[in-house]
């Protein structure tokens, strides 16, 4: 296809593209039963592994792919990404022995990681300028909105069909958006050449940390991550009767209001600002779990308030990134610290909490928000004083 493909039609394409980097952890994680009964006999820690895996890579390498990826070209490595994914899917169909299985899925790592650089970075550069905020805060939903769509139509499939059928759907879906992306987005979109050694890379990571415009997105970002799927896995279980409701509830909800309220502040306030306004309500919501401890209904309705509030964070995040760094180098950096700062978060946050409610029940989740929260209002208030005082 050619450069006339419409803006807006290209950033549904990158998104749908996001969605199966997403189901990349969904495919397992919404039929995790499943999986410990076709690989019977396997502990926990090896079986959490098959789907925890696919984000170590992002861990170690996020920032790396940031510089690599505007090296080699967004269109040729979102291309090469799904292309690699779905060939990894259709292997992984054939449930081979799970030590196998693991390396098949550490390397759908690289495609994932390659994904959630590229495609933000292209999205921030295509959407027209009085659209970014929204095209922004519609890629934000992209891991909420697949978990949704996979646990909706994945599980019927593998309960009529068996896993291989889910896989063998994930592969196909991967294939089709590799051809759709050739075909649609034009082939010269892409960064300067950069020279790249050990050294100069090490010395990018430092600079990419110290930048208060690069870093910023990536900072807020793992505050909210560490806190937020913490809490949809946990919460819930607290909820008594509402458990179910809740679960579905909370992720719906965030995505909501950062489809809404959070795409009409960012036409009037800057996305960092927003953040802060987040993680201020998120610590509002906290003190209410805090008050109505005990009673599931209650709880409930502050734990929506919580997701609400934790959903403008999630938006503005990410239209941070183009606000921030005007430029693709810029944008690249900070897309890949994002992608690794929040594999941080996701890895860390759910066995934090899980041990800070053993210890203290519904006090350690209400410090469990408080904490981070306070921090990212903090860390984005000195950032800022970083860059008006930077000029």
């Amino acid at each position: 296809m050619t450069r006339s493909a419409p803006p807006m039609l290209l950033v549904l394409a990158l998104w749908g593209a996001g969605l199966g980097s997403a189901a990349q952890f969904a495919k397992l994680g919404v039929i995790f039963d499943q999986i410990a009964l076709a690989y019977p006999g396997r502990g926990e820690v090896a079986l959490g592994l098959t789907v925890s895996i696919v984000g170590f890579v992002g861990l170690v390498f996020g920032t790396t792919a940031g510089l690599l990826v505007q090296r080699l070209g967004y269109r040729r490595v979102l291309v090469a990404a799904l292309s690699l994914g779905a060939v990894l899917s259709a292997l992984q169909a054939l449930l081979p022995p799970l030590p196998v299985m693991l390396a098949l899925r550490l390397a759908e790592g690289a495609s994932h990681l390659a994904i959630v650089v590229a495609a933000p970075v292209l999205i921030a550069q295509l959407a027209p300028l009085r659209l970014q905020g929204l095209a922004m805060t519609l890629w934000s939903s992209f891991f909420a909105v697949s978990f949704a769509i996979t646990a909706t139509l994945g599980r019927p499939l593998v309960e009529a069909q068996g896993i291989p059928a889910l896989f063998l759907a994930h592969a196909a879906y991967m294939a089709g958006f590799a051809l759709l992306l050739w075909r649609l987005l034009p082939p010269d979109i892409r960064g300067p050449a950069v020279p790249l050694s050990p050294g100069r890379l090490l010395r990018q990571h430092g600079e990419i940390y110290a930048s208060p415009r690069v870093a910023a997105p990536a900072i807020g970002f793992f505050c909210y991550t560490l806190v937020y799927v913490a809490l949809l896995t946990l919460l819930p279980t607290l909820a008594g009767p509402w458990q179910l409701l809740l679960a579905s509830a909370m992720p719906l909800t965030s995505i909501a209001v950062s489809l809404t309220l959070g795409v009409w502040l960012l036409g009037r306030v800057p996305a960092i600002r927003i953040v802060q306004l987040g993680f201020a309500a998120t610590m509002l919501a906290a003190g209410l779990i805090w008050l109505e401890r005990g009673a599931p209904l209650p709880l409930a309705a502050a734990s929506l308030i919580l997701a609400a509030a934790l959903g403008l964070v999630q938006g503005a995040s990410f239209a941070a990134i183009p606000q921030l760094n005007p430029d693709l180098e810029g944008r690249s950096r900070a897309a890949g610290a994002v992608a690794q700062l929040g594999n941080l978060g996701t890895t860390s946050g759910t066995p934090l909490l899980a041990a800070l409610i053993a210890w203290q029940g519904i006090g350690g989740l209400v410090l469990f928000c408080l904490l981070p929260a306070a921090a990212g209002i903090g860390l984005h208030q000195w950032l800022s004083a970083r860059r008006r005082a930077a000029g």
